[in-house]
């Protein structure tokens, strides 16, 4: 792994995306803020934080399932793959399929946030000698040119786990899926996905107590701050998480509490007091609704498993 040359990933070009794609979305007529900014070093370490939550019932739920099922995933994965990881984290999930599977030759994560995704990988380095990492900086909902595989690895395989499809409306889910499959090159892709649920449980896993989801919302005005010399005040926006049961959806804004102005990348914003800026949508699907996208994106559904609780599923989908 050559890290110098990984953390000298066209920084200039990804601060000029940023400030193009916050300016373009705070000067529409419904503010919004692409939710892939949420993932700088900051933003990754207060997601995990998150995930450790007891409101948060996604990550102990899926990481259950994967423990649970590790066997019968890594034969339907087969023998020397390679594993590469849409929107690595902190690689606590991708473990459990790595101790599962039968000598994977390669991982590829792929994150756009290239310090913390270089940083979580030093780990693996000691825990996997006979494993080559190649870590990818790059914005995973594109498509992806991956280097050629390596002789000894049978087929590529995919995992995208956290339910992070959510994040997409449903063109760009099956748009995702499609890449996803032209990217792996004819392998097969291991999925998560949140359930529909009581609304109560949804609205406490994104409001939680200890207020570390409102941190890592406003963490996209923190992050312009820094990076774009902005000079939003944090105090003046708040959080707000809720779910929209017609679309099935939580839907999460950054609220305005006062008529402001603000300065990004020199440009002027204007904030009329109440007004909401769009930060995320988080999807919620049925086996049945999950299954349609992704035949619809190409993929042949082989097998999904829920918890007793039908809280989160896993799906394993193969190219056709």
């Amino acid at each position: 792994m050559n890290e110098a040359a990984l953390r000298a990933h066209t920084t200039d070009e990804a601060a000029e995306e940023f400030a193009r794609d916050l300016t373009h979305g705070l000067q529409r007529k419904a503010k919004r803020i692409p939710c892939k900014y949420f993932y700088d070093a900051r933003g990754s370490e207060l997601f995990d934080r998150i995930c450790r939550l007891p409101e948060y019932y996604q990550t102990r739920t899926e990481m259950a399932l994967l423990r649970e099922h590790a066997g019968e995933i890594a034969r339907l994965m087969g023998a020397n793959v390679e594993l590469v990881e849409f929107g690595a984290g902190s690689l606590a999930k991708v473990r459990i399929l790595l101790d599962a599977l039968d000598a994977p030759q390669s991982y590829v994560p792929i994150d756009i946030s290239g310090d913390y995704l270089l940083d979580v990988v030093v780990g693996l380095e000691e825990d996997y000698p006979d494993m080559t990492l190649r870590p990818v900086i790059a914005d995973f909902t594109q498509a992806i040119a991956l280097p050629a595989k390596e002789m000894a690895v049978s087929r590529r395989v995919g995992f995208f786990p956290g339910s992070t499809i959510g994040n997409f409306t449903r063109e760009a889910a099956v748009s995702f899926l499609k890449n996803a499959a032209r990217t792996l090159g004819g392998g097969g892709l291991l999925i998560g996905t949140d359930l529909v649920k009581d609304p109560a449980v949804l609205h406490a896993a994104y409001n939680d107590s200890a207020g570390v989801t409102a941190a890592f919302n406003k963490n996209l005005l923190l992050r312009a701050n820094r990076e774009l010399g902005a000079n939003f005040d944090l105090n003046q926006f708040a959080h707000h998480a809720c779910y929209n049961p017609t679309a099935m959806k939580i839907e999460m804004y950054l609220v305005s509490l006062a008529r402001q102005t603000v300065r990004v990348a020199g440009e002027t914003l204007r904030f009329s007091e109440g007004e909401a800026v769009h930060t995320e949508d988080s999807h919620k699907y049925t086996i049945e609704s999950f299954t349609e996208l992704a035949v619809e994106a190409g993929f042949t559904p082989r097998k999904s498993w829920t918890d007793a609780h039908r809280l989160f599923a896993i799906h394993w989908l193969e190219t056709r």
